[in-house]
């Protein structure tokens, strides 16, 4: 079934040339003989075919069609569809979560004697996997600092593969120049990846800055509402061909078509959320850095950023992040956090409801404190992610909790 055997009035070629908007209500619908107003959800484990030659044909790829949903399922696909149209890459592929779209972008095309050079800034999770899981595996890596071009110029080695970098990190919100970054990496031979979370694809386009390949864990803002596990990862179709679409097939981190519906419905309302938590974000911001018992405000946009010239030529705004530090280190980090009411204690980001962690603890809290300090993770520090509730109310909020210091 495709949209235009359900005559649909809009082609893909005329859907990709739609404002990012409307792409993300209408992008990737295939619909079923029965017209449904919303994407049907394909809950199913395989398919039948016609025929035993169909079924040969299938697993052959001459005849276009789905063969198990490990391998692709509708819903699935509308959400990939969907993902690329908005990106602006050629394919997309959907995995269980996002550190499974981190790990097959990477496993997929590594062997033993490569290399990968990393920035430092990293989540936990994706500094395991580049500093504990690839050297298993015979792959080296090189940690540095992402602001430092020169740093990944030094790094580059004849058997260097793979770049690898978030832009904002997590928790700093660091900006590195991804434009500078895929020169240095395509001189080299590289492919660099972009792991965009925080900036969303509403924010920035690491493809048209040169990227080869974007990774994004949906459970984050695609999702937005804190229901679902997903991840995806969007590069060329010869990446798909030549190393992606044979590892996921074989591995298997595949999404569940339930959880691609719940995603597929997130990216509807993608933009206007961005839109309100971004500038909650940013007022909010301003006010913690005029606020008592705060030591540091960092915000992308904000002109104190270090890379705040740097964050307004690549991104479209200053995100839905803010971090700052609160006096007394931990404890007081800690007597704020607990005070809070409406803002939440969570690790999670990218909700309707605000959520707040101490990363020090939470995210980065396998590091040794040497190690979060080089990263720049202080034991006051605290990540806010600004959700959908009136400004106001968070202010007063943040306010309240700050007089527990």
């Amino acid at each position: 079934m495709t949209a235009e055997s359900n005559s649909e009035k809009l082609s893909p070629a005329d859907i990709a040339a739609l404002r990012p908007d409307t792409r993300l209500v209408h992008g990737g619908i295939l619909r079923s003989p029965y017209g449904e107003t919303a994407e049907a959800m394909y809950l199913t484990q395989g398919y039948v075919y016609d025929s035993a030659e169909q079924a040969e044909a299938r697993f052959k790829g001459e005849d276009p069609g789905f063969i198990y949903t490990r391998y692709s399922n509708p819903t699935v696909s509308m959400f990939e569809t969907r993902l690329a149209l908005l990106e602006g890459a050629e394919v997309a592929r959907a995995t269980a979560s996002g550190m499974a779209a981190v790990t097959a972008a990477l496993l997929c095309q590594l062997k033993a004697g490569d290399h990968v050079v990393a920035a430092r800034a990293l989540f936990g999770s994706c500094r395991y996997v580049v500093e504990e899981l690839l050297p298993r595996f015979g792959v080296a890596s090189t940690l540095v600092d992402g602001t430092d071009l020169a740093s990944w110029q030094a790094a580059v080695r004849p058997e260097t593969k793979v770049f690898f970098l978030e832009s904002p990190t997590n928790p700093t919100l660091e900006i590195i120049d991804i434009a500078g970054v895929a020169a240095i990496s395509k001189a080299a031979g590289a492919k660099l990846i972009v792991d965009n979370v925080f900036a969303t694809p509403m924010l920035q386009s690491p493809l048209t800055l040169g990227a080869d390949i974007v990774v994004y864990s949906a459970t984050k803002h695609i999702d937005g509402q804190g229901r679902c596990l997903a991840g995806a990862v969007l590069c060329s179709q010869q990446f798909l061909t030549d190393h992606l679409q044979t590892f996921l097939r074989q591995t298997g981190p595949s999404v569940s078509p339930f959880n691609a519906w719940v995603m597929l419905k997130g990216l509807e309302t993608l933009p206007l959320r961005i839109e309100r938590s971004q500038a909650s974000a940013a007022n909010l911001a301003d006010r913690l850095a005029v606020a008592a018992k705060i030591t540091k405000v960092i915000y992308p946009f904000r002109d104190d950023h270090p890379q705040s010239a740097l964050a307004r030529k690549q991104m479209l705004g200053g995100g839905t992040l803010v971090t700052f530090e609160v006096e007394g280190g931990k404890a007081g980090a800690f007597r704020f956090l607990n005070a809070l009411r409406i803002a939440r204690i969570s690790n999670n980001l990218g909700d309707a409801k605000s959520l707040v962690t101490h990363p020090a603890t939470t995210t980065h809290q396998r590091f040794t404190p040497d190690a979060r300090a080089e990263m720049g993770i202080t034991d006051g520090m605290v990540r806010l992610s600004v959700g959908l509730e009136h400004v106001e109310d968070l202010a007063e909020d943040l306010a309240g909790a700050l007089k527990a210091v």
